[in-house]
């Protein structure tokens, strides 16, 4: 289905590169082999660099410590369902660019379910979503998928700490690329604070003599443009003012002598281009005009200086939405002017109908919400309900639309990119044109393609788990043949398997394409020759997911506008007591209205930590995980405590991570001794037969001022070895991440938590929402909170051929 789709795609594109042979000045004679080269490379780029792009729904807008991030990825292969692609990546980052969380996570059918549980001591401020697979790696980073979150304290209200902008800047972007002597040009400019955000500027553009030679205006977010024709020998500068009354000035891009300059003129059903030039030589008389788009020439046109042939049209009425790309090559092969447009072309978008079965506002009630599917639809459709009143969201913010449309193709930050989308009125094209000429489109580069210079491919098109590594001898010189065997056992599920990496010439080998959830035990040996031999050295590859390196990211953080406080304030609120009744949830205790519930506790001799503990450390003041009939698959200590102790903070690598609770960090004891952390993250969880976490202030030992965490390992009678790896080495891998399920109660159904206070904010969230092939129908059916009146539905979706919808909707 995949092919079938974009050979349609190609038919289309190829229909109308076909149909524009009458347009044009020049219109289309038999092509030199120097314009043949030129295509040939982008269809040898095409063939063998397919584009994937990642886009995540999430469930809200901004959150709160205490609450789940909740999203549904869709992964594309030159823009359809990326049905072959299998591992997607996802990190929490904070505002320096360290991850503090991250995820593998399982594709199926083109798309993948995540969610991140946010600790109620997760510091407030500024967070970013990075998604991504490993083939986008090859390739510009920037064209990942980047959301900004802002995280706040349900507590004080605290939102991080963003500093006031003190200072701005103003880049200059002529068109077509350069300022060229005695040819006129639009110039567009955007001005932004030193946080990222667009700003309103004015002023002038002055000749070295001081005079005036354009008046500066922002026309929308930061953007705008003037006209400027270079006279020979001058130099301009800006002379610009902030709304803070604050002067600058600002240099314009030098001006060339002699080029050319593309200039173009957008008008929806057609795009006019007129090339401008100075100073050419008679070998540049010949020039050829590409347009493309999605990979694919839609266009093209020879040019004649001599002949005057330097101008034309291109029809857009049977073109798809999207970016055209123009350039203008010499005979060369030499990019001379480049331009970007926006085609508010034909949108094959998806349409869908939501109405309510059965709606009731009441506390507690059920609602039924049914979305009426297109009937050829075969695809992923994600759904979030919340609280209309108490959860604000930005209209603006990027979605599937403007994501698919727009921002997955341009380079740089686009401000409230959705804003583009909320009409065809001239004001808007003007400014989304501005866009076109402020954000560069660089998924390759014209210059290196037609001289063979194509991506590296570092990482290759994954459609499982990997295990990669080198078998050696003792002297490490590399096995050139044999194989490294594996007992693979999966803790999760209780299977598991044999299998056998033979040993390549340069003492290499892999496991490819494995698929497992949570952590695999892989018990191995390696095999030299016919026979095994416990002998053979085995080194394994550490995955690029496996570092946790701060990263810099491309995209400015930047918090959400500012909210209504009175929602704000009613939404911590609510979050506040919401994370209450969780830490009630969790440690069983349930309140009823006479009755304290709990289950019964355990006298102290049938509990582990009395055969462990002593002393202080016997205290119940605090978490305790008896490991004894646990088969944990954690890779460490650190990691299994993660989400599991409201309040303690584990951050960074969790092989050395920092700790954190209640604004110290607790001090760590083996087997009831101080110790590092380093010390701890190295002992194996088989080896673990319990841990106890206990609160501040621990006077067990020195550095408990904040809390401590104390493990034991495991004694003889708790020791279980398993009997099929005798004498083989262990290594855990981490497989995909097993998301929770999303908490939705059943009030038809009578439950001992259903005494305790509902504050969900999140009515509904489904990552994949199940479609009744025979009536085409999907069914939202929640029941409400304590306290929501009003609720926002938002469904976003995906069908095989890469269409994509969206609807929003009050009830």
């Amino acid at each position: 289905m995949q092919q079938t789709s974009l050979k349609k795609l190609r038919v289309l594109l190829a229909a109308c590169l076909l149909g524009f042979g009458a347009w044009g000045a020049s219109g289309f004679s038999t092509p030199a082999d120097w314009t043949e080269r030129i295509i040939q490379a982008l269809e040898k780029f095409t063939s063998n660099y397919p584009q994937e792009k990642v886009y995540l729904h999430l469930d809200k807008d901004y959150y709160a410590a205490g609450e789940t991030i909740w999203f549904s990825g869709y992964v594309t292969l030159n823009d359809l369902p990326a049905y072959g692609a299998r591992n997607l990546y996802a990190e929490l980052r904070d505002s320096r660019g360290v991850v503090v969380q991250k995820e593998l996570l399982l594709i199926y059918d083109g798309g993948a379910a995540g969610e991140f549980t946010l600790a109620e001591n997760t510091k407030p401020g500024l967070y970013q979503l990075r998604a991504y697979t490993a083939w986008m790696l090859n390739f510009d980073t920037t064209f990942m998928f980047f959301k900004n979150i802002q995280v706040f304290d349900p507590k004080t209200g605290k939102a991080g700490e963003t500093a006031a902008p003190k200072d701005y800047s103003v880049q200059f972007f002529p068109e077509g690329g350069d300022l060229i002597q005695d040819v006129s040009s639009a110039v567009a400019f955007k001005a932004i604070d030193e946080n990222g955000y667009p700003i309103k500027v004015a002023g002038v553009v002055r000749d070295s003599k001081g005079n005036q030679a354009a008046v500066i205006e922002t026309l929308h977010d930061g953007m705008g443009s003037f006209e400027l024709k270079p006279a020979p020998g001058e130099t301009y500068k800006a002379v610009i003012t902030n709304a803070a009354k604050q002067e600058k000035t600002f240099a314009l891009p030098a001006v060339k002598a002699s080029g050319i300059a593309l200039k173009v003129y957008n008008r929806g059903q057609r795009i006019f281009y007129l090339t401008g030039f100075n100073g050419l030589g008679a070998d540049q008389n010949q020039m050829l005009l590409i347009a493309q788009m999605r990979n694919q020439v839609i266009y093209k046109a020879d040019l004649n200086v001599s002949e005057g042939k330097v101008s034309g049209l291109i029809p857009a009425n049977n073109l798809p939405t999207g970016i055209m790309q123009l350039t203008v090559f010499d005979q060369k092969g030499t990019p001379l002017s480049e331009r970007i447009v926006y085609v508010k072309g034909k949108t094959d978008s998806l349409e869908f109908f939501l109405d309510p079965q059965e709606l009731n506002k009441a506390p507690r009630m059920r609602t039924e919400l049914v979305l009426q599917v297109p009937d050829s639809m075969r695809g992923r459709i994600s759904a979030s309900i919340t609280d209309a009143d108490q959860v604000a969201f930005d209209p603006n913010a990027n979605n599937i639309i403007s994501h698919t449309f727009l921002t997955s193709d341009l380079k740089g930050y686009v401000h409230n990119p959705y804003w583009y989308f909320r009409n065809d009125s001239a004001s808007t094209l003007q400014a989304l044109d501005l866009v076109m000429m402020t954000n560069g489109w660089r998924r390759f580069s014209w210059q290196e393609i037609l001289q063979d210079k194509f991506p590296t491919i570092k990482y290759p098109y994954e459609q499982g788990v990997s295990i990669t590594g080198k078998a050696m001898s003792t002297a490490r010189q590399p096995l050139t043949s044999g194989n490294v065997n594996f007992l693979v056992r999966i803790p999760k599920d209780s299977s598991q398997n044999f299998l056998s990496a033979p040993v390549k010439p340069d003492g290499t080998f892999e496991l490819n394409n494995l698929v497992f959830g949570d952590t695999a035990l892989l018990y191995f040996q390696g095999q030299m020759d016919a026979k095994k031999n416990r002998d053979v050295v085995v080194e394994f590859d550490r995955h690029f997911f496996d570092v946790y390196a701060p990263v810099k990211t491309p995209v400015p953080l930047l918090p959400p506008p500012p909210m209504d406080n009175r929602i704000l304030k009613n939404y911590l609120s609510t979050v506040m007591e919401g994370n209450s009744v969780n830490r009630m949830i969790t440690n069983r205790t349930i309140q009823l209205k006479a009755v304290d519930v709990n289950a019964r506790k355990p006298t102290a001799a049938e509990t582990t930590s009395s055969r462990y503990a002593s002393g202080m450390f016997s205290s119940d003041n605090g978490y305790t995980f008896d490991l004894t009939n646990e088969t944990p698959t954690n890779f460490n200590v650190f990691q299994y405590l993660q989400a599991r102790v409201p309040g303690l903070q584990i951050q960074g690598d969790v092989s050395n991570p920092t700790l954190s609770w209640r604004g110290g960090a607790p001090g760590v004891f083996l087997d009831q001794m101080p110790v590092d952390v380093g010390t701890v993250a190295n002992i194996p969880m088989a080896d673990v037969a319990l841990i106890k976490v206990f609160r501040p202030p621990f006077m067990g030992g020195m550095g408990g001022a904040n809390g401590a965490i104390a493990i034991w390992t495991r004694r003889g009678g708790d020791s279980r070895p398993d009997p099929n790896a005798r004498k083989l080495e262990l290594l855990k891998k981490g497989g995909y991440r097993i998301i929770k399920e999303f908490y939705s109660p059943d009030y038809a159904v009578k439950k001992a938590q259903h005494e305790l206070p509902d504050k969900r904010l999140t009515l509904f969230w489904s990552p994949n929402l199940v479609v009744d092939t025979i009536s085409h129908t999907a069914r939202m059916i929640f029941y409400n909170n304590d306290q929501t009146k009003n609720f926002r539905v938002v469904v976003e979706s995906m069908d095989q051929f890469g269409r994509v919808g969206r609807v929003e909707k009050y009830f």
